[in-house]
Parts: structure tokens; C-alpha cells; sequence
């Protein structure tokens, strides 16, 4: 059986900042943004944003226990944050996570038509809010290829791939399919696993998904992507049970 939720580009929260220079859609928004999707296993938030003719900077703000972890899709950005106190260059393809345990604030400048993903993970709130906070950048040759003729797929956080997490069961992926290829991904029946189309346009299960569209799948039996154009789609494999209480379960659900 094969569940699937689809939440299309229009249908996702909106957001800005500085006048509209930084744009974003949230697949995952705060239970504020009235979205269509709510937090949900330990994925809390997730930000799809982008800038155009202009760089744009979101100026020094705390975070606390989550594990802010941003994807930099296309483009630059500029990172500071209080640990380090320095700014940090971050290039495509790279990827920053930020375990803000007990507390850190930080700063991200978008560089003119820049595109990055901005996720929060809850590691269990219980145990990271008493831990110091720490920040690792990853290179893209710190994450696992592999290659066919069909596609290839990269392990960002996963077996072979140098990127550590505190929230458990997180592996998270991204695949590059050529025009009218398959990929078969074999789900496990304890994960949700969330996708989001970067390029391309794709079927599953006799459904469209178009650019800009987010969909969760639960399945106990494998799932089958066919790209109808050239494609990138983003994965997390997430865990329906936590083994904890989240923030998410305590504070909205």
C-alpha cells in the first residue's frame, strides 16, 4: 500500500524577508503560517528560499536545541554565527548544520539569485538544550555518489556520507534522474520519506509532481519515481516514531 500527500508549490506557506528581496515557500511551516503541513516526525520546519537581482542579509538571531541544517542549492551565502564569530562562505552544493544545543545566534547573507533549503530537526529537545552548541560545514565530496545509467544518488546523511546528526533516523538524499528514466527507492515501513522537487517534473503512482512541489510517501513496498523531464528531487527518510516526545507533540499537536 503506498499513501501519498501532496502538497503542491501554491499550496505551500509563504514568507519574506527585508521587502520581499528573500522569498520562501515552506513545504513544513511554523503552525503559524497556516500551512497545509504541520511539523511532523522530527522534521519541525523546512524553508525553501531564494533571492533574485539582489543579495540580501537576515540579520543575528538566537536559536535554541534544534539542529538547523541548511542546503545550498544554488548559488553563495554568507554564514556568521557567535561561536565562531567570523562569516563563513557556503557555495552550492555545500551544506551547513548548526546543533544549537543550549543556545547560538547567527546571521546568513543570500548572495543575488541564490536558493538554498533551511530544515529544522528536533534532536530531542530534553537532552540538546543542555548540551553546548556546535556547527559543521560539509564540502560536496564529503557525501557518498553513486552512479548507473538510470540516475545517480547522493548520501548527504547517511551510510558513506561524513555528515553527523543528533535526530535519530534522519538519512537524507538527493537524486538526479535524466528525461524518462525510473527510480525504484525500496521504503521501510517505519519511516515516512518526504520529497521535494528541486528540477524536472516526475510521476508516481499515476500522480504529477511538478517543480516546487513537496510530497510525503509511507509505503511497505518500493516506489517508483519516473522522470518525465531531466529531474533533482530531495529526499528525508524520517522516522514515524521518535522514541521521544518532540517539541511539535508538546507545544501544537
Amino acid at each position: 500500500m503506498i499513501d501519498i500527500e501532496i502538497i503542491k508549490r501554491n499550496d505551500q506557506a509563504e514568507g519574506n524577508f527585508n521587502n520581499g528581496e528573500i522569498l520562501e515557500k515552506k513545504p513544513v511551516g511554523f503552525p503559524q503560517d497556516e500551512g497545509k503541513s504541520r511539523p511532523y516526525s522530527n522534521i519541525f520546519y523546512w524553508a525553501h528560499a531564494w533571492t533574485n537581482e539582489k543579495k540580501s542579509t537576515i540579520g543575528l538571531h538566537p536559536h535554541q536545541g534544534f539542529e538547523i541544517c541548511s542546503f545550498v542549492l544554488r548559488g553563495e551565502i554568507n554564514h556568521y554565527d557567535t561561536k565562531q564569530e567570523r562569516w563563513i562562505s557556503l557555495k552550492e552544493g555545500d551544506v551547513q548544520i548548526i546543533r544549537s544545543g543550549s543556545g547560538i545566534s547567527h546571521s546568513e547573507e543570500l548572495l543575488e539569485k541564490s536558493e538554498i533549503f533551511q530544515i529544522w530537526f528536533d534532536p530531542d529537545l530534553s537532552k540538546s538544550l543542555s548540551q553546548d552548541a556546535s556547527y559543521d560545514d560539509y564540502k560536496p565530496e564529503d557525501f557518498h555518489l553513486e552512479k548507473n545509467e538510470e540516475f545517480y544518488k547522493k548520501t548527504i546523511s547517511g551510510p558513506g556520507s561524513k555528515m553527523k546528526m543528533d535526530s535519530k533516523g534522519i538519512e537524507i538524499f538527493e537524486y538526479q534522474l535524466s528525461e524518462n528514466k525510473n527510480v525504484d527507492i525500496v521504503q521501510e515501513k517505519e519511516y515516512i520519506y518526504s520529497y521535494f522537487l528541486i528540477e524536472g517534473c516526475l510521476r508516481i503512482d499515476e500522480k504529477t509532481i511538478e517543480k516546487g512541489d513537496f510530497f510525503k510517501v509511507q509505503s511497505d513496498e518500493k516506489v517508483i519515481l519516473e522522470s518525465e523531464l531531466a529531474s533533482k528531487v530531495f529526499v528525508i527518510k524520517s522516522p514515524k516514531k521518535t522514541g521521544y516526545v518532540t517539541y511539535a507533540e508538546k507545544r501544537f499537536l
